[in-house]
């Protein structure tokens, strides 16, 4: 077969593989009602133990985290718990489905926690439309768990309710589309650039769609030690640079959108997608389930051993196989059915397990730029400094 007949096939592959396991999931979880419960930990050899891990014997640890709320985390669950948060707003590649709606997904982050991390996790999806409201939820729920893993909350309240818990709260706060995404990225970055002869000082990236995941990759990049020239942006409505009045407009509710506008150096040029990736070593494109959204063509016009990662879910902004046809050298999505996943599920049990056993009260760039290090590391790319 054909190289090229090769690629195609590995596409319409794609496309069925989504199909069938659509089915597949939808069949097994309502076998299973879900995919998680709860179990105690503590042995139970009958009833004469409830005296011990309930009344009265109970009280005795209440008293001791009065004394000293640190206690808590010896003596109750609260040092391996955390709060999977959403109000279904942005969930997936669907959209605004609602709380209910987005409860299999809060569930299977649950899931990875345990299965990936050790780390118990409870899914709380909330009945609320604000960003206030959903500060004060968390901020009322803090005391039982020992961190916050935020997820699928709309821009650009998902920035207000972040900033804002990270401020008022002393456990971990971390919004998994923004944080998680942002550290897998850096990781998958690392390893590209070196796979492909690149240095991170000289590098021309090109970012698509300027949502969560985007805006906190461009925080972080910059963090790392990217000059902002060296990234141009684009949204659904062309480059981000400092003409963009109708950003300038919203920029209270969008700061980071406008600071990556007025640091801009698109020289002058207007456009889309199509140009942002012109010249471009990387492609950095978080924006809406494709296949269309990125063209053939438009690879075709970036730099020689282009790295392209089409990450929107469930259906990339390109197909894998027709970005290596059109000449990129490295492909990632975001899915697990592809070479390469950059998804955030890499990332947070074990970032999670991490913070919760040191017992770290936030969650810091440094601590998601060592991170991406080890990530990076473990994928076998790199040798560890």
């Amino acid at each position: 077969m054909r190289r090229s007949d090769a690629l195609s096939a590995l596409g319409i592959v794609g496309e069925c593989n989504a199909m069938s396991s659509s089915s597949e999931a939808l069949d097994l979880h309502r076998r299973y009602a879900g995919k998680m419960q709860t179990m105690p930990k503590c042995p139970i050899s009958g009833p004469a133990d409830f005296a011990v891990w309930y009344t009265p014997g109970v009280a005795e640890p209440c008293r001791a985290i009065q004394r000293s709320p640190e206690a808590a985390y010896d003596l109750t669950n609260k040092g391996n718990l955390v709060a999977v948060v959403s109000d279904g707003s942005r969930v997936l590649g669907l959209g605004d489905i609602g709380p209910v709606a987005g409860l299999p997904v809060m569930e299977g982050k649950c899931l990875l926690f345990k299965y990936l991390g050790g780390v118990d996790a409870v899914a709380l999806c909330l009945a609320t439309r604000t960003a206030e409201e959903l500060v004060q939820a968390v901020t009322w729920l803090a005391p039982s768990f020992g961190a916050i893993n935020l997820e699928d909350i709309a821009q650009p309240k998902c920035f207000r309710v972040l900033d804002s818990l990270r401020t008022g709260l002393d456990i971990p706060i971390w919004h998994d589309d923004q944080q998680g995404t942002a550290t897998v990225v850096l990781a998958g970055l690392i390893n590209a650039l070196r796979l492909t002869g690149r240095d991170f000082q000289n590098v021309r990236i090109a970012m698509v769609g300027f949502g969560a995941a985007n805006v906190a990759t461009y925080r972080l990049l910059i963090a790392y030690g990217l000059a902002p020239q060296q990234i141009v942006a684009c949204d659904s409505k062309g480059l981000l640079h400092k003409d963009r009045r109708d950003i300038e407009e919203v920029q209270t509710s969008y700061p980071m959108k406008w600071e990556a506008c007025s640091r801009s150096t698109t020289n002058g040029r207007t456009g889309g997608i199509d140009e942002a990736l012109r010249g471009a070593d990387v492609c950095l494109a978080f924006s809406k389930p494709g296949p269309a959204i990125i063209q053939p063509e438009w690879i075709k016009g970036m730099s020689k051993r282009a790295i392209v990662f089409a990450c929107a879910n469930p259906v990339p902004e390109i197909w894998p196989d027709a970005a290596l046809a059109a000449g990129a050298e490295i492909v990632a999505t975001g899915r697990s059915d592809f070479a390469n996943q950059v998804n955030n599920s890499l990332i947070f049990p074990g970032m999670f397990r991490g913070i919760l056993d040191v017992r770290a009260s936030a969650i810091t760039d440094r601590m998601a730029i060592a991170a991406a290090h080890a990530l990076a590391v473990s994928a076998g790319a790199i040798i560890p400094h």
